[in-house]
């Protein structure tokens, strides 16, 4: 991991305060000017959640054909994140991805994370934030959609709620294993954990009752919650110390991971060797030896019937 200040690229670890990991906000807010096929390029990692949240909603809303994409190795050193020579940047040949950042603002200072949105008319980041630009697919590019497998995944009418679920899953949950697993004092630790177990048992509740987070059909919010939830047992379990309780220890957040996961526009984007390969790899302040355990094996877990 690393940061660019004022330009310039310096390998870092990542912002611990008095113990506990610290989140620097997204840097680039905008949405799109024009709504144009293949004029808007999407920066990626199937290793990240925040990354692969956008990557599923490229995919439901059908937009496959109108917006490319590159996805980034998932080993993250040094030089944060890189290129992959079977998958290069096609815009101007970066081989990391904080060129990216410094191509938009030459004086750019802050972390360098995916998603990005860029613009090749404007040459230019959109937007880096993942939870906006959920929303820039799911709403601002619906006019240039082929056949969506899922209608609008933020309809009018479940704004709110959808806003206030992204929100109320936000702090414990999505960011609250990386609070969890990145914490450097036992107190920091344990807050953080038992938060996260909090949680995810109120929303176990949630959906013992109901099939996704905001009722009878799926939105954001459940794209979101589940990509953290595919990570859970297979390297926070284990890696981030989130051991209290397995996910499939918690019956209902279980079934809904298998429902999201086995959805034809949501399993193609679940790459499990490169999740796992990501956070043994690229910690190594947790994992010095950076060795990738062999289990555990979830797929067939994963695709067992609903």
């Amino acid at each position: 991991m690393g940061k660019l200040v004022d330009g310039t690229w310096y390998p870092t670890g990542f912002d611990i305060e008095q113990g506990k990991f610290k989140r620097p906000p997204s840097t680039f807010r905008g949405r799109p000017s024009a709504i144009e096929p293949g004029r808007y390029h999407l920066y990626a990692a199937d290793a990240c959640p925040w990354a692969h949240r956008t990557i599923i909603t490229r995919s439901l809303r059908g937009l496959s054909q109108a917006i490319s994409v590159t996805v980034v190795d998932p080993r993250m050193g040094d030089d944060g994140w890189v290129f992959r020579p079977e998958d290069p940047d096609p815009i101007a040949g970066a081989t990391r991805l904080h060129e990216i950042y410094t191509r938009a603002d030459p004086h750019y200072s802050g972390r360098v994370t995916v998603p990005v949105l860029w613009d090749r008319a404007a040459n230019t980041i959109v937007n880096n934030e993942s939870r906006e630009i959920m929303r820039i697919l799911d709403l601002d590019f619906a006019p240039i959609a082929v056949n969506p497998p899922e209608p609008i995944l933020a309809p009018a009418e479940l704004v709110a709620k959808i806003d206030a679920t992204l929100d109320a899953i936000y702090e414990p949950i999505n960011n609250g294993v990386y609070r969890t697993g990145f914490a450097t004092t036992q107190e920091t630790y344990e807050t953080a954990a038992r938060e996260l177990f909090a949680a995810l048992a109120r929303w176990n509740d949630v959906l013992a009752h109901q099939p996704y987070l905001c009722g009878d059909r799926m939105t954001e919010a459940d794209i979101a919650l589940f990509t953290t939830l595919l990570r859970f047992d297979l390297v926070y379990h284990y890696h981030f110390k989130c051991n209290l309780r397995r996910l499939r220890d918690h019956e209902h957040l279980w079934r809904f991971t298998r429902r999201m996961y086995q959805h034809p526009g949501i399993q193609p984007t679940c790459h499990l060797p490169e999740i796992k390969l990501h956070y043994y790899w690229s910690h190594p302040m947790i994992n010095p030896t950076r060795i990738v355990p062999i289990g555990p094996e979830i797929e067939a877990d994963l695709l067992a019937p609903l």
